[in-house]
């Protein structure tokens, strides 16, 4: 069994992070929990619609833009002072839609996968947060039932040295096995009072 740990520790590349730097880490660990879920579990078919949304926001404020540029070229000012000032409008406008967006919709989600069965759908999310100069990584697993449309979620609270060693390797084991936890722990379909936090 050593031998054969030994070959797939040194056939997966090693993920390594400048432990100091409190965004690296997250982004990492965040990386190594997405795989962790997605790539062990075939049921588990990612969605993109999150990030396709804030694409299209993306999209149409830079379209916004070119477009009171290519106008204003073909129609100097004051001819074109009206698109120019709709352009400016619809412009900050779609920002601030993109601002809510990211603050009160993804909220730190950075996986999304939609499970299948033939009863029911389960929507999957996995998002995370960890603030500048806290080593306490808040990983938030949650799912969503189709059947009664009600919201399960699962957290852990630990600090990144838990995931990350000395030489700033992350242990995907060990995160792996955080992310099994809460995973086994919400589709056991067990009802709970409230969110589990673990220490």
């Amino acid at each position: 069994m050593g031998k054969k740990e030994e070959k797939s520790q040194q056939g997966e590349e090693l993920v390594k992070v400048n432990k100091w730097d409190g965004s690296a880490v997250k982004h990492a660990l965040d990386d190594a929990v997405k795989t962790c879920l997605l790539g062990d579990r075939p049921q588990l078919k990612e969605q993109f619609g999150l990030v396709n949304t804030r694409l299209a926001l993306c999209a149409l404020a830079v379209s916004v833009a070119i477009m009171a540029h290519a106008w204003d070229f073909t129609h100097p000012f004051p001819e074109s002072r009206p698109v120019l000032l709709f352009s400016v409008l619809a412009y900050f406008a779609l920002l601030g839609i993109l601002t809510l967006h990211s603050s009160f919709r993804e909220k730190g989600t950075f996986a999304v996968a939609l499970q299948k069965d033939k009863e029911r759908e389960r929507l999957w999310e996995a998002s995370s947060d960890m603030r500048k100069y806290d080593d306490k990584y808040l990983l938030t697993l949650s799912v969503r039932d189709s059947k009664n449309g009600k919201r399960r979620e699962q957290s852990s609270n630990k600090s990144c040295a838990a995931f990350i060693d000395q030489n700033g390797i992350v242990l995907d084991n060990l995160v792996a096995n955080e992310v099994n936890r809460l995973f086994n722990a919400l589709a056991a379909d067990k009802k709970s009072a409230g969110p589990l936090v673990s220490n």
